[in-house]
């Protein structure tokens, strides 16, 4: 795959690239070592697409989700998914006010820019499904009126692959909105001593006559490092970031190749590509080019891939993953 030629960046790209590096910064100052989770994060929220976060817990989901939006300024609510939670619970609800006689509209949590749907898969399907319409279609209906939900919108949720008790799997259709999934892991031995040695010096806060152990949501900074405009000219940079006409050969042709693999029984939908050469484009910007390259294909693929593919009976039963099918594709392409 070659490598298009292109102009430096302008004054304007600069500036965007200065505005990610310093909220990339201000995340750092409070979670260690998930710098691949914000830049996944960013992209997401760059090419309004969802993410899905995997991962066990206390590996800094709220955390990351909450720093984020104070360091752009923006909007953020947390949802708890229960088995018992309504879809009123997240949309809202037309409330009869018993003073007048007449309903009014009680908007629900969701009505906000950044949306942490903490472990959706332990919502029934009926609560699962209205909050992916949403998620979509970026309105809510409430009553017989429609309300478009604010911009920018983004949800990050989360799911615990260890426990399946009382959780509800989100089908195949409903986990393709997601533009991304991105596993977490364990943090690395290094970083794991920089989280102890920060949370040992948060010391106390005096409330009253009384005082509570500080934690790491104490120490997030307030004072925003960006803004809306700033958000908005950096969505803006990732749609002039140049796509080559090979690199997209090269995306058609994973896409494809999953419909087509022998271990595979569901490949990618179109809009897997669409979300590959979107999350490519923010990928770059982030990395200060104007163009996109083989590496973020490469990078990017099983956050794109995998959880949009199945493998069939067969392989399944030989101990092959949908993992070793896309690292198989991804070679076969010249990864």
């Amino acid at each position: 795959m070659s490598i298009v030629e292109s102009d430096p960046p302008t004054q304007t790209v600069d500036g965007t690239i200065e505005f990610i590096a310093r909220v990339r910064e201000r995340v750092g100052q409070v979670v260690v070592g998930q710098d691949v989770v914000v830049e996944r994060l960013l992209i997401a929220l760059f090419t309004s697409g969802h993410i899905l976060l995997q991962g066990v817990p206390g590996v800094a989901k709220t955390l990351l989700a909450s720093t984020l939006s104070k360091a752009i300024h923006l909007d953020f609510s947390r949802i708890q998914f229960t088995i018992d939670l309504l879809p009123s619970d997240i949309l809202g609800s037309e409330i009869l006010d018993q003073q007048s006689g007449s309903f009014r509209t009680h908007k629900g949590p969701i009505f906000t820019n950044l949306l942490l749907a903490d472990e959706i898969n332990r919502a029934a399907p009926k609560v699962q499904s209205a909050m992916l319409e949403a998620m979509q279609e970026r309105k809510v209906t409430i009553g017989d009126t429609a309300y478009p939900l604010p911009v920018p919108f983004l949800v990050i949720a989360t799911q615990n692959p260890v426990e399946q008790s009382g959780t509800f799997e989100l089908p195949e259709a409903q986990l393709d909105r997601f533009m991304l999934l991105h596993r977490l892991g364990y943090p690395e031995p290094e970083h794991e001593r920089e989280i102890l040695r920060r949370n040992m010096s948060l010391g106390i806060r005096r409330e009253g006559k009384g005082a509570v152990a500080r934690n790491e949501f104490d120490s997030i900074n307030d004072e925003p490092v960006g803004s809306e405009d700033m958000l908005v000219e950096a969505m803006h940079s990732v749609h002039e970031v140049h796509v080559s006409d090979t690199f997209l050969e090269h995306v058609i042709e994973i896409i494809d190749r999953t419909r087509r693999h022998p271990d595979l029984e569901l490949g990618c939908s179109p809009r897997a590509g669409i979300a590959m050469t979107k999350a490519a484009r923010a990928r770059a910007l982030i990395h200060g080019r104007n163009y996109v390259t083989p590496e973020d294909l490469y990078e990017l693929a099983e956050d794109v891939i995998l959880h949009r593919i199945r493998a069939n009976y067969e392989a399944l039963a030989e101990g092959r993953t949908t993992a070793s099918a896309l690292q198989e594709i991804l070679q076969e392409v010249g990864a």
